[in-house]
């Protein structure tokens, strides 16, 4: 067997040590944390247990495939449901509604709450799945730096659909297009906030995203979001994978151009092939010093980053769903303090997810377990504590204001998770969740690839590098990633 190294057990390195012992290699993960997971991770505290991240799970399919490709069935590792409610909207001095996930029951309610015509509704998710279509074989499921993925079929068709792919308009000038409520527009504009983006600014190409929530599914794994971890590790562990935590990687041995191993925790270690699920800028600046970093990854705008809140909260809220979107009134202001000013607008956007709702195991009796986020800029060197004091004042006096209660009062437990903690929990660099922003026309093709040609041997897989971040993307990042390996030991 031919060995190969995964330095980081995120979704991406895990997904991808499945794959890469599908192919009948040594698999050995390592991992700086004594869990894996990396952001899509939880905690338990004071009878509370929080999914620590990711809190959306979407294209269940892709998880599902890992086990059938060792030939085991996904229902015996864990379980999900499809969900007929996607999401609770509140709007300041506007509506609040339970958006179903069925496409035209949707498109009725925003007739109902909006005055919408359904049939522009229905015209913009056809054209959404239009863009998944289009978009998927060529740019989310095949390295965008192999002119194979060009020269066929599937390639052609997306070459030459490019221009009905909308690069050159923004998300926000294309959704005015559809609908005439500007509700409704920043309904459908937040949905860049899914990879860290700005919809004022992003193509509206990522009106994909929508697709994937509605047309796809939105869907629950029993136990909630760590449930996928959970199970791919036991699946990846049953057939031979090991798995080593606590072992921080500081440098990829190389000579020649060649990959040569790791060295973890001060030992060296021989490998074949090494994939680094490592976020792409600490993975150049720390473990390969010696190579230069490049411009794509140097110089790129960062994705938006979070803050965090787990509330423990006393009570039951019957208004409230598992996903939750308080709107803020000025939505373009808030990301122009996001990514122009770097700071935080003092009415934020609040999403708040309830895992209690479906898993009553994880609050304690008569409590739920609130995870509250609003997006913020990746790490400039702020003074993040007073921005999270304020932040965390605004935030309250929003919840308070809109669903009539004394929060303060009701919070029994907290601890919060802010760019600095996430940036030191999972190498992300600056904190950025989705690594590079997608706020430029042709972001999508400057990500990093999935191997270079400066270092034989050396692939990437994960948030940071093609195709994105998310839990889909970077499971397709690990897919891309082994399929280059493959491709390579079949020549």
């Amino acid at each position: 067997m031919s060995k190969a190294i995964i330095i980081g057990a995120g979704i991406a390195g895990i997904a991808a040590a499945i794959r890469l012992k599908a192919l009948n290699y040594d698999v050995e993960v390592y991992e700086a944390n004594n869990y894996p997971g990396g952001k899509l991770s939880e905690f338990e505290s004071d009878g509370f247990r929080y999914d620590a991240g990711p809190s959306l799970f979407t294209m269940p399919d892709l998880v599902d495939e890992l086990f059938l490709l060792m030939n085991e069935l996904p229902s015996n590792y864990f379980k999900y449901k499809k969900l007929d409610i996607g999401c609770h909207y509140f709007y300041e001095d506007g509506p609040i509604f339970q958006a179903p996930t069925d496409i035209e029951e949707f498109a009725k309610l925003l007739q109902k709450v909006f005055n919408e015509d359904p049939e522009m509704v229905l015209k913009y998710f056809k054209k959404s799945e239009f863009i998944y279509n289009t978009t998927s074989p060529v740019f989310l499921k095949n390295s965008l730096h192999e002119w194979s993925t060009y020269f066929n079929k599937m390639g052609l068709n997306g070459i030459m659909n490019m221009g009905r792919l909308d690069l050159f308009k923004t998300m926000n000038k294309k959704n005015e297009t559809y609908f005439k409520n500007p509700l409704t527009i920043q309904l459908f504009n937040r949905f860049a906030t899914y990879n860290g983006s700005n919809p004022y600014k992003a193509p509206a190409t990522l009106n994909i995203i929508p697709h994937l929530e509605f047309g796809m599914g939105v869907y629950f794994p029993e136990g909630g979001m760590f449930a996928i971890t959970n199970a791919l590790v036991q699946l990846a562990s049953r057939h031979g994978v090991k798995f080593h935590y606590n072992q921080k990687v500081t440098k990829i041995r190389s000579a020649k151009h060649k990959v040569e191993g790791i060295v973890a925790n001060g030992v060296e270690l021989k490998a074949d092939i090494v994939l680094s699920n490592m976020d792409v800028y600490p993975t150049y600046s720390k473990l390969l010093p010696e190579y230069k970093m490049p411009r794509q990854v140097k110089n790129v705008e960062s994705s938006s980053s979070a803050l965090v809140f787990y509330w423990g909260v006393k009570g039951h809220f019957q208004e409230l769903g598992l996903h939750n979107i308080l709107f803020s009134k000025n939505y373009e202001r808030e990301f122009q303090a996001i990514f122009k000013l770097k700071s935080i607008d003092d009415d934020p956007t609040i999403y708040i997810n309830i895992s209690s709702k479906l898993n009553s195991n994880d609050a304690p009796k008569g409590c739920e377990n609130w995870f509250v986020m609003i997006n913020v800029p990746c790490n400039e060197n702020q003074d993040w504590d007073a921005l999270i004091a304020e932040a965390r004042k605004n935030i309250i006096r929003k919840i308070n204001k809109m669903l009539n209660i004394d929060l303060e009062a009701l919070i029994v437990y907290e601890s919060i998770l802010d760019p600095r903690s996430i940036e030191q929990k999972t190498s992300s660099y600056k904190g950025a969740l989705y690594g590079s922003s997608s706020n430029k026309k042709l972001a999508a093709f400057f990500r990093h690839p999935n191997k270079i040609v400066s270092i034989d041997n050396l692939y990437f897989c994960g948030g940071s590098v093609h195709p994105g971040g998310g839990i889909p993307l970077c499971l397709l990042s690990a897919k891309i990633a082994t399929d280059l390996i493959a491709k390579k030991g079949k020549k």
